[in-house]
């Protein structure tokens, strides 16, 4: 018997749930999740299936510290149980949007385990060659990305698919309605044309 499918609105209830999480417990994240979160990385989508990626997962505490010093919104790094890194073969602007991409699965997939996780970009440009050696990675990748993975340090947690609605940790920011937001055939257009 093939496994119970998601519904759609369990699956929309688990994308619309995803938070950032910058604050972690000490708790391992299991092997068994971790190559979960890594097999949906894998099957990511990406312009013309190049898969122009490579993942490094780091743990060692002073590594994810010295990461954490490579963008001004890297500190969650430090606090994260490991951090994959998101290695681009060749030039990394050229494929931002792959790049994009996989997080995204990375984070939803870690969020159906709820682990919890956040992604960051290296900046300044000059950070880049630093993460780069501190990782030692070889000539011919780029790194703009790290995300942070941890079980939330607030123990409130929910089940993404089935659990009660989550609480935002910014009430005041929520979402803009989706009528500021999208046009119909012509930019402005807020009712759909039949």
């Amino acid at each position: 018997m093939p496994p119970k499918a998601l519904t759609p609105a369990q699956a929309i209830r688990l994308l619309r749930s995803l938070r950032a999480v910058r604050r972690y417990r000490d708790d391992p994240i299991p092997a068994g999740a971790l190559q979960d979160i890594l097999e949906a990385a894998r099957w990511c989508g990406s312009a013309k299936n190049t898969q122009p990626w490579q993942f490094m997962v780091v743990r060692e505490r002073s590594t994810l510290e010295a990461l954490s010093k490579c963008g001004p919104y890297l500190d969650y790094m430090k606090h994260a149980t490991l951090g994959i890194a998101i290695l681009i073969e060749g030039e990394g602007r050229g494929n931002s949007f792959d790049a994009g991409r996989v997080a995204q699965n990375i984070m939803l997939a870690a969020h159906a385990h709820g682990i919890g996780s956040c992604n960051g970009t290296i900046n300044p440009d000059e950070n880049e060659p630093v993460a780069l050696r501190l990782l030692g990675v070889p000539d011919g990748y780029s790194l703009r990305v790290l995300i942070g993975l941890g079980y939330p340090e607030s123990g409130d947690t929910v089940d993404p698919v089935s659990g009660p609605p989550p609480r935002s940790v910014l009430p005041s920011m929520g979402r803009k309605p989706l009528a500021e937001l999208v046009s119909y055939e012509r930019f402005g257009r807020r009712e759909p044309v039949e």
